[in-house]
């Protein structure tokens, strides 16, 4: 009894001084542990993830991967192999497991080692949230109190929750969601047992039992998961057996990415780093929305890129992008100098070790050395010759794959001499490739082609009229080869484009599309500079008296700077500032009548939307809603809108520029109405009209012309448009458009639109030095594939332009755009009459032959006089040789 009354008095003595220790360890750690609020507000580091429109994943943003998954869409079979393997009295315990913790410390006094741990649930959670994994007794301890405290302020289902998403679990995944994804490509309830407890073994040291860097490991840690699980009576022997059988199917995944549409995703990315900064807008765990659909998008990618790649082969083959060993002269079969990628001379051997025409020691290192170096860009992927044959040769590339190109996906390739020059026609593969030599390849219509990566750039953008939302932008060939968006960094000379805005200045001041101005040669003395001016058309072709609506189908350069001197070069630019161009970009000389300010695409695109949707300036946007992980949506975006109903109080005809509107007041008014509380009905926000529905239908009309053949060849009264090829091809009456090319082609556009879609394409090198050039006709181009090339016409001939260079991309992206949509013409606004005029004079006309036209006019500016019948032009009687083509106007 003595000795018992002394062990109890031992006993209440430790006890009181162990409390006492551990209540000053308490107070000493107290200040670094984390306060209650925040354990109540604990906060996902989920990545924000970018889809389109129509949701299809395009990128994702942040170091840690986490796809958030709540209790109910976790498979119950995951959730005990957890519970089994890690913690199995989780529901019962308080934060800390007793019978855990005798056992690891009776392990600890037999081997002197800290083998085992007792660690809950709970504890994993408070050490992956704000401990370390080092195995000190003073982590042990900030570890037991925050488990306590999580205890009494999170239920356990919410604690269980936040393991679930939170637990570290290799690979830069966090959480079984984003691991599901990571090691199988799968969503969790997509999983079997095997891979399942493949997953749930993983907590306990996931950089040595993860599937992918330790195999042998991870299926033992698997096996241990079963048994745990069979143990607990939660699968059968049968299901045991099965999955301890089933073999490691895990490999490493990236994020979903559906779409790869990086311009499109890093403009977003910036603009969600603008408004949140970076930190919270890559750990938010923010949904993001596009306006773009993916169908567009991905139409207007392919459409540069392939247009890039016409422009490319007209200019003829630059050579491999490397060699695996010089040349005695040092030069490629088709004559250019490339890079030599050994040292010194080889030569070749009785056996060689890898091909035939192979140098023996080439090795295989080497050639994986120089295919890595190329690399891979959008359509193209790099592949070594391997062997070269009369019309053929064999390709291999870095994963082993051969392929052979055919005669058909090489003989296009001339020998580049200069972006105006091409050289013969090749007659043999070995007059293209040599083996030996690194070239590209890429795939069309189902057939291998010889390919380059070209050496020019384009941009696109397409966006809806009617609010600003962008429907497609592509910035370059490649964002992996360049990350420079030039659809909205790049401001390049505009060209024949900035026309349809003079011309809508003029109308502005007294002209009607039925105007007569004299087509004739510009030859002015400048005594400033002590240089004559000569404007020039091109070509250098002179009608005469030409009515203004033929002049812009035709681009008629001394038209627009005569329209410029009738309307004053102040009015003008006054005039260019409502279509949202910056006053800062646009030149005070003359030359402005032909583009030689420099603007972006996004500008372009936004100035011909005033056009398109009845005189309104909208503004171009790029993201629709963003939501939170859980899919709340917590803003959605709400333009400005070109409506005529709620625009007839802000209707201007003043100038349009950063005076005249007050931008700032109405981001304001925009961010409040994307910041209202869901479910509030949306003010609509008006955009501001800069000019009259009246001028911009007229406009548009005059741009009808421009993309199509008017008039009749039978009678002699044909012509066609600059960009006549666009309702050739796509065969629809709602199409309105502009081609422009600057001075010695350095840039190529077109812009056009139908009312519901405003497009602009640019084409040009980065190098503004350098010019577009000139391409020789090239008939296998043309001949092979007529329904494909036919349409391009002469653009395989002569200079660069506007036409042949930027609005095939514009048309294979229209193509798709359209395809199934009914057409969407201009409505014709009030006040505008429609009366026959004389094709030649613009005056009214009592006939209803050929000589005549239905024009529009704003009512009170349609003419007045009648032609007479001595003045009436009638080509028909001319004596020259007529063309027997369908009468189309």
């Amino acid at each position: 009894m003595k000795y018992i009354k002394t062990l109890l008095k031992l006993g209440i003595i430790a006890g009181l001084l162990g409390s006492i220790v551990l209540t000053g360890i308490y107070f000493y750690i107290k200040p670094d542990l984390p306060s209650v609020a925040i354990l109540k507000d604990v906060r996902l580091q989920t990545p924000m993830r970018i889809y389109t429109h129509d949701g299809k994943l395009i990128s994702q943003y942040g170091v840690k991967r986490r796809i958030p998954v709540t209790l109910d869409e976790t498979p119950d079979l995951l959730k005990k192999a957890i519970l089994a393997t890690e913690d199995n009295r989780f529901y019962d315990h308080f934060g800390i497991d007793p019978i855990g913790i005798t056992r690891a410390f009776i392990n600890l006094v037999i081997t002197g080692e800290k083998s085992q741990g007792a660690s809950t649930l709970t504890q994993q959670l408070a050490r992956g949230f704000f401990l370390t994994r080092e195995k000190t007794y003073i982590r042990k301890i900030k570890e037991v109190f925050i488990a306590l405290h999580m205890e009494a302020e999170l239920s356990k289902d919410e604690i269980f929750e936040l393991y679930l998403n939170k637990i570290e679990l290799g690979h830069r995944s966090f959480g079984f969601g984003a691991a599901a994804q990571v090691y199988y490509g799968k969503k969790l309830n997509e999983l079997n047992l095997a891979q399942i407890a493949t997953l749930a073994g993983l907590p306990q040291a996931p950089s040595v039992l993860n599937p992918i860097s330790r195999p042998d490991r991870s299926l033992e840690r698997r096996r241990i998961v079963l048994l745990r699980m069979l143990d607990e009576g939660y699968i059968t022997r049968q299901q045991f057996d099965e999955a301890l059988n089933s073999p490691v199917t895990a490999k490493k995944h990236g994020a979903e990415i559906e779409l790869d549409a990086p311009y499109l995703a890093d403009l977003i990315y910036n603009e969600m780093v603008e408004l949140y900064g970076k930190e919270e807008a890559e750990t938010g765990g923010y949904q993001v929305y596009a306006t773009a659909d993916s169908h567009m998008q991905q139409a207007a990618q392919r459409a540069v890129k392939q247009n890039l790649h016409d422009y490319d082969e007209r200019h003829g083959y630059r050579g491999p992008v490397a060699r695996l060993w010089p040349e005695e002269d040092g030069k490629s079969a088709s004559g250019n100098a490339t890079t030599e990628l050994t040292d010194s001379s080889v030569t070749l051997c009785d056996t060689p070790a890898m091909y035939a025409d192979w140098p023996c020691d080439i090795t295989e290192e080497q050639v994986m050395m120089a295919l890595d170096n190329a690399g891979a860009y959008g359509f193209v992927f790099p592949v070594a010759v391997t062997a070269v044959e009369e019309q053929r040769f064999v390709t291999r590339d870095v994963t082993g794959i051969e392929r052979a190109i055919e005669w058909e996906g090489m003989d296009w390739a001339r020998p580049y001499i200069s972006d105006s020059r091409q050289g013969e026609p090749p007659k043999t593969a070995s007059d293209i490739v040599s083996p030996g030599d690194v070239v590209y390849i890429r795939e069309m219509d189902g057939q291998w082609r010889l390919a380059q990566l070209p050496d020019v750039a384009g941009a696109f953008v397409a966006l809806d009229p009617k609010n600003g939302a962008v429907q497609a932008i592509v910035g370059g060939y490649s964002f992996y080869q360049s990350q420079f968006n030039r659809a909205t960094q790049a401001k390049r000379q505009v060209g024949s484009n900035i026309k349809p805005f003079v011309y809508s200045g003029a109308l502005e001041h007294g002209y009607t599309v039925a105007s007569v101005i004299n087509d004739a040669p510009i030859n002015e003395w400048d005594q400033a500079t002590g240089v004559a001016w000569r404007p020039q058309n091109s070509p250098a072709e002179y009608d005469g008296p030409i009515r203004m609506r033929v002049a812009l189908g035709k681009s008629k350069n001394v038209v627009s700077v005569r329209l410029l001197r009738g309307v004053g070069l102040d009015n003008t630019i006054e005039h260019l500032t409502r279509f949202g161009l910056d006053r800062a970009d646009i030149h005070r000389d003359e030359t402005v009548s032909l583009g030689s300010s420099s603007h972006t695409p996004l500008e372009i695109v936004r100035g011909m939307a005033v056009i398109a949707n009845g005189g309104y300036l909208i503004e171009p946007y790029f993201i629709d809603r963003v939501s939170n992980e859980f899919g709340e949506v917590l803003w959605k975006h709400n333009p400005v809108v070109a409506c005529g109903e709620c625009n007839k109080d802000t209707e201007t005809t003043t100038p349009v520029n950063e005076e005249d509107i007050d931008i700032e007041a109405l981001l304001a008014a925009e961010l409040n109405q994307q910041m209202a509380p869901q479910g509030e009905e949306e003010e609509v926000i008006p955009a501001p009209q800069v000019i009259s529905s009246q001028n911009a239908f007229l406009v548009a009309e005059m741009m009808r012309t421009a993309v199509r053949y008017n008039g009749s060849y039978s009678k002699k009264t044909g012509w066609q448009g600059t960009g006549w090829r666009a309702s050739n091809i796509l065969g629809r009456e709602d199409l309105a458009g502009k081609t422009g090319t600057t001075n010695d082609s350095r840039d190529a556009w077109f812009s056009g639109f139908n009312r519901n879609l405003v497009a602009t394409a640019w084409v040009g090198f980065d190098d503004m030095s350098r010019q577009l050039g000139r391409a020789a006709y090239n008939r296998p181009l043309a001949a092979r594939n007529p329904e494909r090339f036919g349409w391009i016409g002469n653009a395989l001939v002569g200079a660069e332009s506007g036409a042949n260079a930027a609005q095939p991309a514009w048309i294979r992206f229209m193509q798709v755009a359209l395809d199934g949509e009914p057409e969407a013409p201009m409505p014709v606004p009030d006040d505008i009459v429609r009366v026959r005029i004389d094709r030649t004079s613009g005056k009214l006309t009592r006939r209803t032959d050929h000589t005549t036209l239905f024009e529009y006019f704003l009512r009170g500016t349609e003419p007045t006089v009648y032609v007479l019948e001595d003045d009436i032009d009638d080509p028909a009687q001319q004596d020259e040789e007529s063309v027997d083509v369908e009468e189309i106007f």
